[in-house]
């Protein structure tokens, strides 16, 4: 089974900003086509999960309630989109609790295989950020960076890791892996 593991903000919706974070519902914006991707990524048989840290819960920003909301309100909109996701995993622990399902550890992937026979080397890992890149390496996943949410091109001379591939958004990205398989 091949699966897409998509990190949430900058990749799935518009990235709220260093330090800031989506903290209700009417605050969370599909960034352009995402919905699109995920329908495509769906509808060619990949398992599509999220794989997020919200450590603003953690941190008393915003309420389990309120990420609950924002989750419900995401998993219908792409729903009606003709997409699907098949599982949402936030860790909303704070860095320094050093929780084992914060990125860029696999706690949450880990999660993922224990339920679902996932063939890692098959599978993708999109996300906006180096951390996320980290966390398909360890994984066992192709890391894809999108440059839609924090990481910038201008960066690279300093990034600690390549990704395995760069696009600029998720749908880029989505056009790619459908070509690939």
């Amino acid at each position: 089974m091949r699966a897409i593991f998509l990190d949430r903000d900058g990749v799935i919706n518009t990235y709220p900003g260093d330090k800031n974070y989506v903290t209700a519902p009417e605050r969370f914006r599909f960034l352009p086509n995402s919905k699109k991707a995920i329908a495509r990524l769906h509808k060619n048989k990949f398992k599509i999960f999220v794989i997020s840290n919200q450590a603003g819960v953690g941190k008393g920003i915003f309420s389990q309630e309120a990420l609950d909301s924002i989750t419900k309100r995401m998993l219908a909109a792409i729903k009606i989109s003709g997409g699907k996701i098949d599982g949402v995993y936030y860790c909303i622990h704070r860095p320094q609790e050093n929780c084992p399902c914060r990125k860029p550890k696999t706690g949450l992937i880990d999660k993922v295989k224990n339920k679902y026979p996932i063939n890692l080397k098959n599978s993708y890992f999109i996300g906006d950020t180096i951390p996320d890149v980290y966390t398909a390496r360890a994984a066992g996943c192709k890391s894809i960076l999108v440059l839609s949410g924090k990481e910038k091109l201008q960066n690279r001379k300093n990034w600690e890791a390549q990704p395995d591939f760069i696009f600029s958004n998720l749908y880029e990205a989505s056009k790619f892996i459908l070509k690939k398989s």
